[in-house]
């Protein structure tokens, strides 16, 4: 059968969007199976830095804020798997419709090839092809019966090579299937098992939730006498931070009043680079996860009340080092009785703060360099927790470290 031209662009465009479609599909699946690698990899460096140590004994407030983040990733985890196994199902389901059609096909070409053996096998008993082309009328009608020889003869080899290639495809699909069914099944599995660990992690929730909700004041004042620490600490970075920016406007001969920084060429430099990277700068750790994010959020204990993180707080392992997410000068060091020490450090007209040291390996004045080891993250010795907290300002105003940390 020979198409008609739009017949024919009509195929074309069909089988154009098919493949578009299966790339889109596996482009998904290949995206969601990244997705799901990078949330085990969490839950893993999750279990390792908060579960890991059972002797410490942790408050209630902070095994539920713990608690809290792993039933978060463990949601997400199962959400994605799910994601992937409907992927799946609906790759197994095509698959399957293209072998039943491929089959009918190949059953079809099998049909007209023997047909048209047998009839060939006919054609050569009754009458020889040298024979056939003998008894034309004239010179025409001979080389019009070679042509259709030759035709019929292309023709077979075409059907022979037509069957041959949906063989191999429907094998290949088959293949196919049977691997999407095994990685499907796996899937399932791992939800499964998801599902059961969160279910648990559910009910250990609740039984915390319960023991403070039957002690509210308790917890409550915890949290205020802890928060009220924290705004100790924080006073006295706000401050600092605006006495370097009065410092460099005089310098410059500028309004002292101003919070923004009088910059030098050099410093200019280093603020653009600094920008240059948002988005790309390393971890202040080099292993951790994200306890609090940046910005308002609801209390673990009380969901009318707002907790303000001016930074991103990240749990790391003991003994663990921090790094200078970019080079820079170290701008201050700050010692507070009854806190551990914070080291800022300023890029330009950009800072970042790292609070909740133990060591300082660096001096007020020295040049450090990206990645460079300034200090060592406090180890709760009660609780067994490492808790860096760390932040980025430009010129006075806070940011949100999400935007500048790599993969923060």
């Amino acid at each position: 059968m020979r198409l008609t031209k739009p017949t024919y662009l009509l195929f074309i465009i069909c089988v154009f969007l098919g493949t578009t479609f299966a790339q889109a599909q596996s482009d998904k699946q290949k995206q969601l199976e990244a997705r799901r690698q990078q949330l085990k990899k969490e839950m893993e460096q999750l279990n390792s830095l908060l579960f890991a140590n059972k002797k410490k004994e942790k408050n209630v407030i902070t095994l539920v804020e713990d608690l809290n983040y792993k039933v978060s990733v463990r949601k997400n985890l199962i959400k994605v798997t799910n994601d992937q196994a409907n992927l799946l199902t609906r790759d197994i389901n095509a698959n399957q419709k293209e072998i039943s059609e491929l089959r009918d096909q190949l059953e079809e070409l099998k049909k007209q090839y023997a047909a048209m053996i047998v009839k060939s096998y006919k054609s050569k008993s009754q009458l020889s092809r040298v024979m056939f082309l003998m008894s034309s009328s004239n010179f025409k009608q001979a080389y019009k019966r070679l042509q259709y020889i030759k035709q019929y003869t292309d023709y077979q080899k075409q059907q022979g090579e037509e069957i041959k290639a949906k063989t191999l495809k429907l094998q290949e699909l088959n293949t196919q299937l049977l691997k999407q069914k095994e990685e499907k099944q796996k899937l399932v599995e791992e939800n499964r098992i998801a599902k059961k660990e969160l279910e648990a992690e559910l009910k250990e929730h609740e039984v915390l939730m319960a023991s403070i909700r039957s002690n509210m004041s308790k917890y409550n004042a915890e949290l205020k006498q802890k928060q009220k620490e924290s705004d100790r600490i924080d006073k006295e970075i706000d401050r600092l931070i605006k006495e370097a920016i009065a410092a460099s406007n005089k310098k410059a001969g500028k309004s002292t009043s101003s919070s923004s920084f009088a910059l030098t060429p050099e410093a200019k430099s280093l603020a653009a680079s600094f920008q240059a990277n948002k988005g790309k700068l390393p971890w202040p750790v080099e292993r951790g996860i994200v306890k609090m994010r940046f910005g308002k959020q609801p209390s673990i204990i009380d969901k009318t009340v707002a907790v303000n993180s001016k930074g991103v707080m990240i749990a790391t392992e003991k003994g663990a080092k921090v790094r200078a997410v970019f080079e820079g000068e170290v701008s201050q060091i700050i010692v507070i009785p009854n806190a551990n020490p914070v080291v800022i450090l300023r890029h330009g007209n950009y800072m970042t703060v790292y609070k909740n040291l133990s060591k300082i390996y660096v001096n007020k004045g020295d040049k450090v360099s990206t990645k460079q080891d300034i200090g060592e993250v406090f180890t709760n010795k009660t609780t067994g927790e490492t808790l860096l907290y760390f932040r980025v300002y430009k010129d006075s105003k806070l940011e949100n470290p999400a935007y500048w940390i790599n993969k923060l």
